[in-house]
């Protein structure tokens, strides 16, 4: 669908990428990888022509078209929410005017056997068809489908556009691109303004579609349930492996120490060949076997090492001052602006020491509790009480209205140090990457990447006990990602922080306040506990409607109507097949990998009469290989079990 050929892309002498190529075939699940600065936005602006290329070509055949999504875009304010959605479909729109307009005018005729009213007749078969096949009859189903699933409510419908906030506008301008159906999408960080419910009906929405899908993402769990392919971009190559990003993280560190190993034994091998030339060179009677060792030399192809990006951040949090054991106490908490309620009745207490994640879908109050935390906010209901000696550090998630793009990298940090840290700001700058002439930057050159870390630089300056962090991943690659979460595991204070990331979460948190419909509640555990409580929580949720709704059905004394128990009774058993699927599944390749690993373990005891070489280690790579997966196979089962059986306790409950 798309070829790229030897494409070069260089700024003021310097190469982005040199002569790199590759395809996107259709139906493609592309994860495009690589660190901050490496040229993944980049690439999506080249194939979709907005950035020429200093040379090489990019090429697509006449039928594909290209959806693309920018981290950053311009919206338009001029209509409501659902007719600048709608607008998606402004072929169909076009073409419904043109068959009412054929129509019109084939009704006023009488010339039945001219030319002119067969060829009337050929333009509406033709408008109709088209029509047909671009969904039209059902383009307001498809409107208000996307629209839920990317989170956004009914009563959001007809509202202006102009009320909703940036994150949201994105999700407009992504539910507009994926209702245009295209042949290929380009997302550039689609999750980025997505709450976690949201980001699971996107991952099925691309893991179903039709096309080929090109996408960048730091959400690793996002890439792992979509992507089948991982083009990694690092040092101005690409890299192309035909698997998900996880995967692709293994076969890199295989492929690197394979070609360390190859290249080791080759640099040996040259080293003792030369010893050999220069011990005999001038001895007549090894002079056959000195020019042998000279052409072999010649001949060699010469391994080489992919060059490797060590370029890393260096986060440590400074110790924590000891606070109280009372951190954050809220009591019945509320907040409401003018008419427009957020949420009420939160209730919970946040100990010394303890790490929680606040979670729902955008909109619900997370950051407005944060900032109440922070002091920038009061409460309209209940009361909210810091602890003692608590000493509040916040990543806000609006970093670009909060720093000054005039300033200066160095200045960023230098008007709000005081003391002795003034003389380590160049070490901790360095520590985030900003080396030599990075410092002089001004902030607004910066890339989200780089904004994210200035930010994030701005929280060493003073020992903190309480981190609030509000998406503190969103623009941050992969291995930044990694060395923050761990930089806040080995954090000694407390920490709240709101992220819709599930990989950064993992392990992180040991309990999450889900913000949803105006209440706050507690889930004890981690966020993947949370996530399947929630799905079980959803399910006994089905179609239920509040009691205040007019017209409602006669109900039951439980609240729900016949239809309403009916339906929910044929969900539970779908849900309920489902997960008994999935444990038959997982059973039936746990038996099939087991019975590979025994013969691999009867080769192996006689490895002669089964003609397998046990020599150079491929063997044994491949049989450690199966029992991982084993492994990993096997605890898959034991959550799909504890899974099938909570179901189970929820029917029968």
């Amino acid at each position: 669908m798309i070829s790229v050929d030897n494409l070069t892309v260089s700024f003021a002498g310097w190469d982005l990428f040199k002569d790199v190529s590759f395809l996107i075939n259709e139906k493609d699940r592309i994860g495009l990888v690589g660190k901050n600065g490496a040229g993944k936005s980049t690439m999506l602006k080249v194939l979709i022509g907005e950035q020429p290329p200093t040379s090489g070509t990019v090429s697509r055949n006449g039928e594909c078209t290209v959806g693309y999504l920018p981290q950053q875009m311009k919206v338009a304010d001029t209509t409501t929410l659902f007719d600048e959605t709608e607008s998606a479909f402004s072929e169909v729109l076009g073409l419904e005017q043109e068959i009412d307009r054929l129509n019109a005018e084939i009704a006023e005729r009488t010339d039945y056997e001219s030319p002119e009213y067969e060829k009337l007749l050929h333009r509406l078969n033709d408008a109709t068809d088209r029509f047909n096949i671009l969904g039209g009859m059902n383009r307001e189903e498809e409107v208000e489908k996307t629209l839920l699933g990317l989170g956004f409510e009914r009563s959001d419908f007809s509202r202006p556009t102009s009320e909703f906030s940036g994150g949201w506008r994105m999700r407009i301008e992504l539910a507009k691109l994926l209702l245009r159906r295209p042949s290929v999408f380009l997302l550039d960080e689609p999750t980025n303004h997505l709450d976690i419910e949201s980001i699971g009906w996107l991952e099925n929405y691309l893991k179903d579609y039709n096309g080929a899908v090109v996408l960048i993402s730091h959400d690793r769990a996002f890439l792992d349930n979509v992507t089948t392919r991982t083009i990694e971009i690092s040092l101005g190559k690409i890299y192309d492996y035909r698997v998900p990003y996880s995967k692709y993280v293994e076969l890199r560190r295989e492929r690197r120490a394979q070609q360390l190993a190859a290249y080791q034994n080759q640099q040996k091998m040259i080293e003792q060949t030369e010893e050999f030339i220069e011990r005999f060179r001038y001895k007549p009677t090894k002079s056959n076997q000195v020019q042998s060792r000279i052409k072999q030399l010649e001949k060699i192809e010469r391994i080489e090492v992919d060059e490797e990006d060590l370029s890393r951040l260096n986060i440590k949090f400074p110790p924590a001052p000891r606070s109280g054991q009372i951190v954050v106490e809220a009591k019945e908490v509320g907040k409401s602006f003018g008419e427009k309620h957020v949420f009420s009745g939160a209730t919970f207490t946040i100990e010394r020491g303890q790490k929680v994640a606040l979670v729902g879908r955008n909109g619900e109050g997370k950051t407005t509790f944060a900032r109440m935390v922070i002091g920038q906010l009061e409460p309209t209901e209940g009361s909210i009480r810091i602890g003692h000696n608590v000493k509040i550090g916040y990543y806000a998630q609006n970093q670009d209205d909060l720093m000054n793009g005039d300033f200066t990298v160095f200045d960023t940090l230098d008007r709000v140090a005081v003391g002795e840290i003034r003389t380590k700001l160049r070490d901790i700058l360095g520590a985030f990457l900003f080396r030599g002439e990075d410092i002089d930057k001004k902030v607004r050159v910066l890339s989200g990447g780089e904004r994210a870390r200035l930010a994030m630089a701005r929280l060493m300056l003073e020992p903190y006990n309480l981190l609030v962090l509000d998406e503190p991943t969103n623009h941050m690659d992969m291995r930044s990602k990694d060395i923050l979460k761990n930089a806040v595991q080995r954090y000694d204070g407390t920490v709240i922080v709101i992220s819709h990331d599930r990989e950064f979460l993992d392990g992180l948190v040991e309990r999450v306040y889900e913000f949803r419909d105006g209440r706050v509640k507690e889930h004890l555990g981690g966020i993947y506990d949370f996530l399947r409580d929630r799905q079980i929580e959803s399910m006994r949720e089905i179609e239920q409607k509040k009691p205040s709704q007019a017209a409602a059905p006669k109900t039951n004394k439980g609240g729900l109507s016949g239809k309403m128990l009916y339906e929910q009774k044929r969900e539970a058993e779908k849900q309920l097949r489902k997960a008994e699927r999935d444990v038959e599944r997982a059973e039936e390749e746990i038996m099939a990998l087991e019975k590979e690993i025994a013969e691999m373990d009867r080769k192996m005891a006689d490895p002669a009469a089964s003609g397998i070489d046990l020599t150079d280690g491929t063997y044994y790579a491949e049989y450690n290989k199966k029992k991982e997966e084993l492994t990993r196979l096997t605890y898959r089962w034991e959550e799909l079990s504890i899974t099938l059986d909570r179901i189970k306790e929820t029917m029968n409950g």
